[in-house]
This record gives structure tokens, sequence and C-alpha cells, in this order.
């Protein structure tokens, strides 16, 4: 009974001095903490989903453990890679495998601000990264993707515009990335082929004051995605980034997923009121705070409501 109390004591202290402890934690440590679970990832041959082998240092969720797997259980035709939506790369699925596996690439994000940061980071210097301050759109991304000078054929494509994600994506052709991970909207559901109306100007947080309406289904990318010669083979645990490879690249590893089955419903609570306080609405109360609001059926192609 003694050494039960004395072992609650001790948890509850730890658990007390952690906060302050991952506060302090430099970079450099992260680095080291997240190497070593890139080891351990790698070495799994066999996963039942994504949520095996998820870790994260600088993804927003377990994105980093993810890739990690992945460039272990892939031929990639290049250590390249191209983010978007990237903020100023303190959150990014592509920073860990930069700084860790020396992958070279080139990031985009509309605010100035925010590329500037990366600019002036300490390791914008220690690796191969082209950073640029545009705002995308159908018109300008495959001049833009061009200008990075990658080779066509790139590692890795990460898409996060928390907006027009399915019309970019179905209009880029100047590279052909191996894997392509692209944010959806899990609030859609799994069997709605839909997204936002194309807006050359939509700004998540102006289009609707919930900060729920942007973006895509599951369905609609991974439709979009087959017809441009991707297979869907799972989605993160937070139900947010959907994971695609080139069909010719599948291997007795790396294998197609269902949509059922591999769809996840997001829990994380990021819906505001009207006057952008968080509000942490549920379930499906996130889709009813939507309703109304006009989006495009892919397959139908026509603009209908929610």
């Amino acid at each position: 009974m003694g050494y039960s109390m004395n072992l609650s004591k001790f948890l509850k202290r730890v658990k007390a001095v952690l906060p302050r402890l991952a506060a302090k934690t430099t970079e450099q440590q992260m680095l080291a903490l997240g190497k070593l679970l890139a080891d351990m990832v790698r070495a799994k041959a066999e996963i039942k989903s994504f949520e095996e082998v998820e870790f994260k240092v600088f993804s927003q969720w377990g994105d980093d453990g993810i890739i990690q797997w992945l460039i272990n259980h892939l031929h990639f035709p290049s250590k390249t890679f191209i983010e978007f939506g990237v903020s100023n790369y303190r959150e990014s699925n592509t920073r860990f495998l930069m700084m860790n596996n020396n992958w070279s690439g080139f990031v985009m994000d509309g605010s100035r601000s925010n590329i500037d940061q990366i600019i002036n980071s300490e390791y914008f210097w220690r690796y191969e990264l082209t950073a640029k301050a545009a705002f995308i759109d159908r018109e300008n991304i495959n001049e833009l993707l061009r200008s990075s000078e990658l080779p066509e054929a790139i590692g890795i494509l990460h898409i996060d515009l928390d907006g027009n994600d399915y019309w970019i994506w179905k209009e880029i052709t100047a590279v052909k990335p191996l894997l392509v991970i692209l944010e959806y909207n899990s609030i859609f559901g799994a069997e709605m082929a839909i997204t936002i109306p194309y807006d050359r100007h939509f700004q998540r947080t102006k289009a609707h004051s919930s900060n729920l309406y942007f973006g895509a289904s599951l369905k609609a990318l991974c439709d979009l995605s087959n017809e441009k010669g991707y297979a869907f083979i799972g989605c993160n645990t937070a139900g947010n980034n959907a994971y695609f490879v080139k069909r010719d690249a599948l291997n007795s590893t790396v294998r197609e997923m269902a949509l059922p089955d591999g769809y996840v419903l997001s829990k994380f609570r990021e819906s505001r009121d009207n006057e952008g306080n968080l509000n942490y609405i549920n379930g499906n109360d996130r889709l009813k705070a939507i309703a109304g609001m006009p989006i495009y059926d892919t397959i139908a192609e026509k603009i209908e409501y929610l």
C-alpha cells in the first residue's frame, strides 16, 4: 500500500514538472528524440494503419512519423518536397524530413511576414530550402511550381490551403510527385464527393464565422487523385490529412486502402462563434453549423447547398 502511494505521488510530481521540461526543450533535443523515433518507425515492416507509426516533431499532428515510415518503404525518384500553406514553417509536415533526412524543398505561403520568418531562421542557411510568398490560385500554380527549379518528378507534394485544395490539385501538371498529402475536411463525411466552389480570393476565416467551411471531402479528393493516377493509402489519426501514392509505386507493404476503411472523422474542436472565440462544437453539430452554405458536387458537377 505504501509503495503504491509513493508511486502515485511520484507520477503526480512528474506530470507537474513535464510542462516546464517541455518548455525548456531545445530544437536540438527535439530533433534527437525525433531521430530515435524515426529509427524505431522505419524498422516496422508491416502496419495495419498509420496510427502505429505516428509521431510529432514539427508536424501539427503525427505526420512526421507517417512520412518517416513511407520514405523507408517507397522508392522516391528524388529527395525533394514541395509544401504550400506552411504559415511560418514552425509546424509543417516537411520540416523534420528536411532537417532529419536532408531533403531539399520549396515552400510557399500567402503571407510575406511568414516567409520572412522562414528566410531569417537559423535553419534556412543550413538546408537547401527555397521559400516564396505567393497567394496561390488556379492561374498561377503551375508557374509557381516551375519556379522552384526542382525536378518534375519530386518526392512529396503537400497541399494545405484551407480552401481551394481540390481545385489547385486538379490544376497541377508542372510536377509529378510520388507521394501526395492532401488536407481534407472530415466533417463533410465519407460519402459525399464535395468541395467548396472555386473562389480565387477564398479565405477560410472570412467565408464563414465558424471556420468550418473550407476544403473538400475525402471522397472528392480520392476520386480526383484516382483520375490523376494515385491510390489512397490512408489518413492520419487526427482526421485532417490523406495520403496518396502513384499506383505504379504501390508494393506489398504500401497498399491501396478502401475509402471507408481509411476515412477518419476528426475530433479536434476548432469551430468559432461570431466573435471569433472557440466554441468547441462536436461531431455532426459541426456540419449543422454550416448548413445552407454552397458546395460543389464533383460527381454531378454542379453547385448545391449543405
